[in-house]
């Protein structure tokens, strides 16, 4: 299982950086280990996808940075939640929680035998 690699939905990548970053701020790199330690190793999120995101989460007012030392004392930029991001994070959220519920209905029912 672990050469297997899984899609993320469209916006379900911003869903899991804005979720991330309400624990506190983070750099990149600890952005996208914290999702695929929290995954399981079931998530993860190459450069190429994560950086691209986080300027448009940037240029959206969701979340901002700023230039500091990361633990290996190199200069990184840290990513924190705006209030604009705490806001679409629970939008997000919730519209997560009624189709991913919505399709589990649908995965659950009872063929008819159509």
């Amino acid at each position: 299982m672990a050469d297997e690699r899984f899609a993320l939905l469209p916006g379900t990548l911003e869903m899991l950086v804005l979720k991330t970053l309400a624990r506190g701020p983070q750099h990149g790199y600890a952005i996208a280990r914290s999702i695929q330690e929290k995954s399981a190793d079931v998530l993860r999120i190459e450069e190429g996808s994560l950086y691209p995101a986080l300027h448009r989460m940037e240029r959206r007012g969701w979340i901002d940075a700023e230039w500091g030392p990361s633990e290996s004392n190199r200069r990184a930029k840290f990513y924190g939640l705006t209030k604009q991001g705490r806001e679409e994070l629970k939008a997000q959220t919730e519209n997560w929680n009624k189709v991913s519920g919505a399709i589990e209905q649908v995965l659950q029912a009872r063929s008819t035998g159509a």
